[in-house]
């Protein structure tokens, strides 16, 4: 995957709002990423090569992050079966 692609990750899938007091967990920020894959069409890499690349765009911890769109709903009902 190449590297503008993860920065497509970002602005498909996050909304960030630093003052909101939101953060997405680094699991659920992966797992974010594994349902934006799934949702896209792309091979998700593994989890090391992730944050990797998201070392330089985010924060694991107090980012600011908030999930968004159709990897948000794909996410969300993949670990939350009992809402379908």
């Amino acid at each position: 995957m190449g590297e503008i692609q993860y920065d497509q990750f970002l602005s498909d899938a996050t909304i960030c709002d630093p003052r909101s007091g939101c953060n997405l967990a680094p699991d659920a920020l992966y797992g974010l990423y594994t349902s934006w894959c799934h949702v896209t069409c792309r091979a998700p890499r593994p989890e090391k090569v992730f944050w990797s690349a998201m070392q330089s765009r985010v924060t694991p911890h107090l980012n600011g992050l908030r999930m968004t769109g159709a990897a948000a709903t794909d996410y969300i009902l993949s670990t939350h079966p009992a809402l379908v």
